[in-house]
């Protein structure tokens, strides 16, 4: 049985609400037609790959906060379906969580708010309040989402319409910080978020089914101005020299060196080119033998690296434990398995 790594084995919590403007996202997000009624059934003969899913929704923003180096935003939608993911014998399996009686999806996003870029293997924290009474305080996930990308999120109940805070705890971050990014994120800070949620104000929010759900491919992402999604640039456009790409369980992985002894790679879901954290990732080339370890830098992003004592030559990336993050649909059954891919500088 293998082992998860630490990122792997801390459970990310969160909460948001509702609130503000009412179809304000709706318009960048390209939907037609308007209606609060139940998902269609999930995909029948789904590829083990990313797909397109069976519906897509908008959005509300709840509230936007900074405090020191923290931005942090709040949304919500409809409750809907999500994926868990489990160590199994096998492998990841992955659990449907339908939708209940819950009210919302919650979700979150923290960036930097000097450099606006989204942080990763945050621990997230969030207690819901309303008139000092707490309503909810839950663990919530890190997710992927093809609207989103990556995020914090969950299905939850609430009391009714009326006012809530959410005091969103964001721990300090346990990955590697590099460049302009070392020394900071590693303290917690608790930012509260008032907002105003209605039923009737959920039920604006823009919903539409698709006639092509189940086939290879992926819906356009969400744009929000100043709250930017975590994507991976092109390969062409990543810094370093590159020793080559290739795809793994349909994730692309991209691998460079930087400084001459600097392996890095960069992983990212196919079409959207979203970051996809929270994995174990390894390398062999020349007397290396060992693990990338996740580190994030202002310039290069979100990446796995270690620092090589010669410039690389032909080298094996693999995945040892696929992304140990939740899924909503159309990601769900892609990114599960192990592989590896070989590259050489040409």
């Amino acid at each position: 049985m293998w082992a998860l790594p630490y990122r792997m084995r801390r459970r990310d919590v969160l909460r948001a609400g509702a609130g503000l403007g009412t179809a304000a996202l709706a318009g960048c997000l390209g939907f037609e037609t308007r209606s609060a009624g139940s998902p269609p059934p999930v995909v029948e003969d789904r590829p083990d790959a990313v797909y397109l899913p069976s519906h897509v929704e908008g959005m509300k923003m709840a509230g936007m906060t900074t405090q020191g180096r923290y931005k942090v935003g709040l949304m919500y939608s409809y409750a809907h379906r999500f994926w868990t993911i489990s160590q199994e014998e096998s492998g990841l399996g992955t659990n449907l969580v339908e939708l209940g009686d819950s009210d919302v999806h919650l979700m979150t996003r923290v960036l930097d708010s000097e450099t606006g870029q989204v942080l990763p293997d945050l621990g997230v924290d969030v207690e819901i309040t309303r008139d000092g009474e707490v309503v909810s305080q839950e663990t919530i996930y890190q997710m992927l989402s093809q609207k989103m990308g990556y995020h914090h999120g969950a299905n939850f109940s609430l009391e009714g319409d009326g006012t809530y805070t959410v005091n969103v705890s964001v721990g300090g971050m346990g990955i590697r910080r590099m460049g302009g990014f070392e020394g900071e994120f590693g303290d917690a800070a608790t930012i509260p978020i008032e907002f105003e949620y209605s039923r009737s104000a959920r039920d604006e929010i823009a919903f539409r089914t698709l006639e092509n759900a189940g086939e290879r491919g992926a819906v356009d992402p969400m744009t929000m101005d100043g709250f930017p999604n975590a994507t991976v640039p092109p390969a062409s456009d990543l810094p370093g020299s590159a020793l080559g790409e290739g795809s793994v369980a349909d994730m692309s992985l991209a691998v460079r060196v930087l400084d001459d002894t600097y392996l890095a790679v960069w992983a990212a879901t196919p079409y959207n080119r979203f970051v996809v954290p929270n994995m174990a990732l390894s390398a062999e080339t020349g007397s290396f033998s060992g693990e990338l370890t996740p580190a994030i830098h202002p310039e290069w992003g979100y990446h796995y690296g270690a620092r090589l004592d010669s410039p690389p030559g032909e080298t094996t990336v693999t995945v040892d434990v696929p992304p140990f993050v939740s899924r909503h649909e159309g990601y769900e059954t892609a990114f599960l398995d192990t592989g590896s891919i070989t590259v050489t500088a040409e």
